[in-house]
């Protein structure tokens, strides 16, 4: 012992030496199992890194003896998912979408899988719920510009509204009827508006019913109910994509505005846009 050591007069322990505002520290060794269980944690994960992938490299890391790869893992799990969807995937691939419709257990599987496909694709326009937006339909009613049967749905999906792209696409476009006299243009849209039970001015009604007929029902029909053969929307409902005031109307009909979908069918496939049919058809609006 040498005699700068400094012994603890209470514990009769050894100090290291170090002292802070008159407290010496106790030279106090650890316990045996603690400082052989810290060797063994080292001893452990030296085996580790051996074992299993550790070290960064450039663009990889080292391998490990026993191959193990968290990737390679995933990529087994991915094909067992779709190795037990296969059989499901196959039959909707073979099958007509009305008869998918008709099948619980497909019709089950495509909802659900068109579901995630939505949640993917259609959210950003049509919202997390289908519930729509200004400019976007809502998928849950029953009103349709294109009709709402499972093939229409299908078509429409595949081929989109308005989409350049695609020679099959739904086409029409409401002109725009700037060529009218500004107070016809009041007229025909105080008519629309009194078509869905909105308030009008009176006034204007009769004058717009003419317009109207001279204009507007070649597509829109006589009684203004539309045509879904043309995608001209029902005007007398309380269903509007761009407005319902008789100042909204009038700048549709002076200006209209003709929005876009795009063809999905080339982008996902004959199988994905089936189940986003038969999804979108099992939100409760469906013909």
């Amino acid at each position: 012992m040498s005699e700068q050591q400094h012994i603890d007069e209470a514990t009769g322990v050894a100090t290291t030496g170090h002292e802070w505002d008159g407290i010496r520290e106790l030279n106090n060794p650890l316990p045996r199992w603690w400082v052989w269980t810290f060797y063994a944690t080292i001893a452990w994960s030296l085996a580790y890194m051996i074992a299993y992938p550790a070290w960064p490299l450039i663009s990889t890391a080292t391998e490990g003896l026993l191959g193990y790869s968290s990737r390679k893992e995933v990529r087994q799990e991915l094909q067992a998912a779709e190795a037990a969807k296969g059989e499901y995937v196959s039959a909707i691939a073979e099958t007509d979408v009305a008869a998918v419709l008709a099948n619980d257990q497909l019709r089950q599987f495509a909802a659900a899988a068109g579901a995630a496909a939505f949640k993917v694709n259609c959210v950003q326009c049509h919202g997390s719920g289908a519930q729509g937006s200004p400019g976007y339909p809502n998928l849950n009613d029953d009103e349709w510009l294109w009709g709402g049967a499972i093939e229409d749905i299908q078509t429409t999906i595949a081929h989109g509204i308005r989409f350049a792209g695609d020679d099959e696409t739904r086409l029409s476009e409401m002109p725009a009827f700037d060529f009218l006299e500004p107070t016809q243009i009041k007229d025909v849209a105080n008519y629309v508006v009194s078509l869905a039970g909105g308030t009008a001015d009176a006034a204007s009604v009769e004058a717009g019913a003419t317009v109207f007929a001279d204009n507007c029902a070649a597509c829109h029909g006589d009684r203004g109910k539309g045509m879904t053969e043309l995608g001209a929307p029902d005007l007398t409902d309380a269903i509007w994509l761009y407005g319902d005031s008789a100042a909204d109307i009038a700048a549709q009909v002076r200006r209209p505005q003709n929005g876009v979908m795009p063809a999905w069918g080339e982008r996902l496939g004959p199988v994905t846009v089936k189940e986003l049919a038969v999804y979108v058809h099992s939100l409760g609006g469906g013909e």
